[in-house]
């Protein structure tokens, strides 16, 4: 997918306004906190953040993507630290992070995906918190947002495995109509895990 083509135009494909996920969980968020947002496209979740007084370095691999939140960071009048980077390649910090958060980061295949789950959570400094939300393959019934592949999609038992050195605080599969931009409306299969990184021995 040529996400550049897919940002392209005025419009923020999946709105402004942070994930409802977010918005329920940021209270896990010691204030203050220094937070990474890992390929947040536009930038709404990460310039939402940075609105509650939290420290935010966010990317993206679009630099088209990245340059439309650069501008709604301008318009919100905060301060966000933005890059284009490769998921790839991405040199994950050690422990540099309070928090570590992503939203729907499924464009991942299976072995990229882990690589992603294992760098946030060594980007996440001990006791730290990391954040996912996403698609269950129960999506697939849906079709209201997300790609259309099975291996990309999110299990409980494939988070729980993924996420089994950390301190799981929250982990919930479930149904919900939401509404961000035009990219995710309607019925959706989700799933949110909260995770908090050992502390050190």
């Amino acid at each position: 997918m040529n996400w550049d083509e897919r940002f392209a135009g005025e419009e923020y494909l999946f709105g402004t306004a942070p994930a409802h996920f977010l918005k329920k969980h940021a209270h896990w968020l010691p204030p203050g906190s220094e937070v990474l947002v890992v390929a947040d496209g536009e930038g709404r979740n990460s310039v939402w953040l940075a609105e509650l007084g939290h420290t935010v370095t966010a990317w993206d691999n679009s630099a088209v993507a990245i340059e439309k939140a650069r501008r709604l960071a301008r318009t919100r009048a905060v301060d966000v630290t933005f890059s284009v980077q490769n998921a790839a390649e991405y040199p994950w910090p050690e422990a540099r992070f309070e928090a570590v958060i992503g939203i729907f980061i499924q464009f991942a295949p299976p072995k990229l995906r882990d690589e992603m789950f294992a760098g946030m959570i060594r980007a996440t400094q001990p006791g730290g918190i990391v954040m996912l939300h996403g698609y269950t393959v129960d999506q697939l019934k849906h079709g209201t947002g997300g790609l259309s592949v099975a291996g990309n999609l999110y299990t409980d038992a494939m988070l729980r495995d993924r996420f089994a050195g950390t301190d799981i605080l929250h982990l919930e599969s479930y149904e919900a109509d939401i509404s961000e931009g035009i990219a995710h409306v309607g019925r959706s299969a989700l799933i949110d895990v909260v995770a908090k990184r050992a502390a050190s021995a």
